[in-house]
């Protein structure tokens, strides 16, 4: 009789805790049947919301609970880890994620200390790097844990100590941050250089030149011997009446070659601010579709993490990465395969914790990619993929011809540029530039005559400051060392959410709360919003982490003179309460009473003054409508709600604009001015009638709506 063996099943595994359930779904595959992979979909312990929970007495100590809706969750991460053999904590290998991982630990060992608990880490989601790092398990960063409770420490001191304050002199709700107080200042600074600015008029002449068969145009860019100063029209018309009929010919061509380097792969900043110039994208967009990258996508029957981990100061690449881009790069481009690998120089002010961010796997091309991402995970992985194998190849060389054609006492000048060498242009197609393209240039001697076919005279007007945008403060962040490569997208999606700031034509606009709630930081707290202290109290931080200074000794630094203000304005400072409501001469349809213009999250609106008794609210009216008489509002589309403006008589008129109406009529036809939009004029003023011609220049009566 034949004995019947039966294999005893292993009841126990190994837990792995990542932070997201996408991460978990990718690491379960390369893992095998022996782990278990959980989610503990961010943050299960934090300090609560309600209350400071910071006690300052005691060394800081912050008052850290379940937070609300994850006890669940939690309980059932302690149930798991105490059925497992031993558990690995594998949240991100930065300071959040080793706060998390540090919450998880104290956590399991209350309900049970026979468990070996362990942290893992790792900088990209690959076979090979998981089963590295399960491999290679360490225990907790205590510095690294200390870092960030000295953020969060600090942050809820200056958060839940400014906020009660502006609640009881300006408005309630409102809400005031650390960090995003002083990037709110740069940006309001920013558009008061933009409403003093008045625009010049100026011109440029251009010529089209004559030989053969063959036409080129030129720029005026020497007159008299001197750069020609063309402020008005008249002064075109002067030169172009002295050059008309005059003998032109080739009085010089120079020929100058350049080098042009690769740039190196992108640090977290870099790719914000690349993603909002070449494909459109916020920070915050930016940072979620790479974070999608990273977690993991299905590749046919695998699933694989297609770029390293994005957040990250430092464009150190590691070894095995660099001969595998070589390798590749031997096979495909063996021609722009330098000698040795490209070495980039580590910024000095980098933490250099991680890889630059960088696709796992070369041999992935976009082209292998386009069936398996959607099209914004493609277009991201594209310019990653082409900044860090373009990094590792050979400079391009470019020659520059410029000819310059004397005609009269003017010098006009055409420059074209070609593409000597290629080098690493050859991999960019999304990351390509006007260099890359080239741009052509006629076929000229010294001494040939050539004839001047027509003149084009253009107008121009001097464009003051750029407002910020994504890209902009994101680099002017960096470069000020305020905030870190985790902080930037969430500094910017703050101040939108809070309506300190909006965004026009993807730039960052203060809004009068903005305006005003940065005025009051400036005037009585200038410490909080002044960059050199910010970025001073970030490199505290950052000593923290490296376990040069205690965390408690440097908020105690801060927190006595901070407090001694805050309780000093507290006292003396006037309310702002109801100072930005505004009586107006509209009467309310509903009840009779008047109507006030105030400020609410959105913006300002109409409301009642009858209110509670009357809850009657409706847009303020921006402009007259140009085609009935009505009055002329802010809408919003269904949907996406993308903000336009029409007339309150709709239905029965049609009329709208996607141009923001201004305070102010145009001087020629007495129609209202709008605020318009693009890349050759940047931001300017303009009058809605599509017959009118007016420019707004430096007449600069009448300011904006308020918004």
């Amino acid at each position: 009789m034949a004995v019947k063996t039966v294999k005893k099943a292993r009841d126990k595994k190994i837990l792995v805790i990542v932070e997201s359930p996408a991460k978990a779904k990718t690491i379960e595959k390369y893992l095998g049947p022996d782990y278990t992979v959980k989610a503990s979909m961010g943050h299960l312990i934090d300090l609560p919301k309600s209350r400071l929970a910071i006690d300052v007495d005691k060394n800081f100590e912050p008052e850290y609970i379940t937070v609300r809706g994850r006890a669940k969750l939690l309980k059932e991460l302690m149930g798991d880890a105490k059925k497992a053999d031993s558990v690995l904590l594998a949240s991100d290998n930065d300071r959040e994620g080793e706060a998390i991982a540090w919450h998880l630990r104290n956590a399991i060992i209350a309900k049970t200390d026979k468990v070996p608990i362990q942290r893992i880490s790792f900088n990209e989601i690959t076979p090979a790097a998981i089963k590295d790092a399960v491999s290679h398990p360490a225990d907790i960063n205590e510095s690294l844990v200390n870092a960030q409770k000295a953020r969060r420490v600090l942050d809820r001191l200056v958060g839940y100590n400014l906020s009660p304050l502006l609640w009881k002199k300006v408005k309630n709700g409102l809400s005031a941050g650390r960090v995003q107080s002083v990037a709110l200042r740069l940006i309001c600074d920013r558009e008061k250089d933009v409403e003093t600015f008045i625009p010049e008029e100026y011109w440029t002449l251009e010529a089209d030149f004559k030989v053969g068969k063959s036409l080129f145009t030129a720029q005026l860019v020497t007159w008299k011997g001197a750069k020609p100063e063309l402020k008005h029209e008249a002064d075109v018309k002067a030169i172009v009446d002295l050059i008309t009929g005059a003998d032109c010919f080739v009085q010089d061509i120079r020929e100058t070659e350049k080098t042009v380097k690769p740039k190196p792969p992108f640090t977290t900043s870099q790719l914000q601010q690349t993603a909002a110039n070449r494909l459109g994208f916020t920070s915050k967009k930016t940072m979620q579709v790479a974070q999608q990258l990273y977690e993991g996508v299905n590749i046919g029957s695998s699933r694989i993490g297609l770029i390293t981990y994005m957040r990250t100061d430092s464009v150190r690449i590691s070894q095995l990465a660099l001969d595998e881009v070589r390798t590749w790069l031997g096979e495909k481009y063996p021609g722009d395969l330098p000698e040795k690998a490209v070495e980039y120089a580590v910024g000095k002010k980098a933490q250099d914790a991680h890889e630059a961010i960088r696709p796992t796997y070369v041999h992935y091309t976009p082209d292998d990619m386009k069936d398996h991402l959607t099209r914004d995970q493609l277009r991201l992985y594209t310019i990653i993929w082409e900044r860090f194998v373009s990094s590792q190849m050979k400079n391009a060389k470019t020659r520059t011809v410029s000819t310059d054609i004397a005609a009269g006492e003017g010098i006009f000048r055409i420059s074209g540029t070609k593409i000597v060498d290629k080098g690493f242009y050859r991999v960019l197609k999304l990351l390509n530039s006007k260099e890359e393209k080239g741009s052509a240039y006629p076929s000229l001697k010294i001494g040939d005559k050539v004839g001047i076919d027509k003149f084009h005279p253009e107008q121009h007007f001097t464009q003051g400051p750029p407002r910020y945008t994504d890209a902009t403060i994101v680099k002017t962040l960096e470069e000020k060392g305020i905030g870190r490569p985790s902080t930037y997208a969430p500094i910017i999606s703050v101040l939108l959410d809070r309506y300190y700031v909006t965004r026009s034509n993807k730039q960052l606009v203060p809004t009068l709360l903005g305006r005003l709630i940065c005025d009051m930081l400036v005037e009585y707290f200038p410490h909080v919003v002044d960059t050199a202290f910010t970025a001073s109290m970030e490199n505290k931080l950052d000593a923290v982490e490296e376990s040069q200074i205690r965390w408690p000794d440097m908020i105690r630094e801060f927190w006595g003179p901070f407090k001694d203000q805050v309780d000093q304005v507290g006292k003396t400072l006037e309310s702002y309460k109801g100072s930005l409501d505004e009586p107006t001469d509209l009467v309310c349809e509903k009840c009779g009473m008047p109507m006030v213009k105030k400020l609410g999250r959105f913006g300002f609106f109409l409301a009642c003054s009858g209110f509670p008794g009357c809850h009657n609210t409706k847009s303020i009216p921006l402009a007259k409508c140009p085609k009935c008489g009505g009055d002329v509002v802010a809408r919003k589309t269904k949907g996406r709600g993308k903000e336009f403006y029409g007339c309150t008589n709709y239905p029965d008129c049609d009329f709208i604009s996607h141009f923001k109406p201004i305070n102010q009529d145009c001087p020629k036809c007495g129609q209202f001015m709008v605020e318009k939009y693009d890349k050759k004029n940047g931001s300017h003023k303009a009058c809605i009638n599509p017959e009118c011609d007016y420019l707004h220049s430096n007449d600069d009566e009448g300011e904006e709506s308020e918004q």
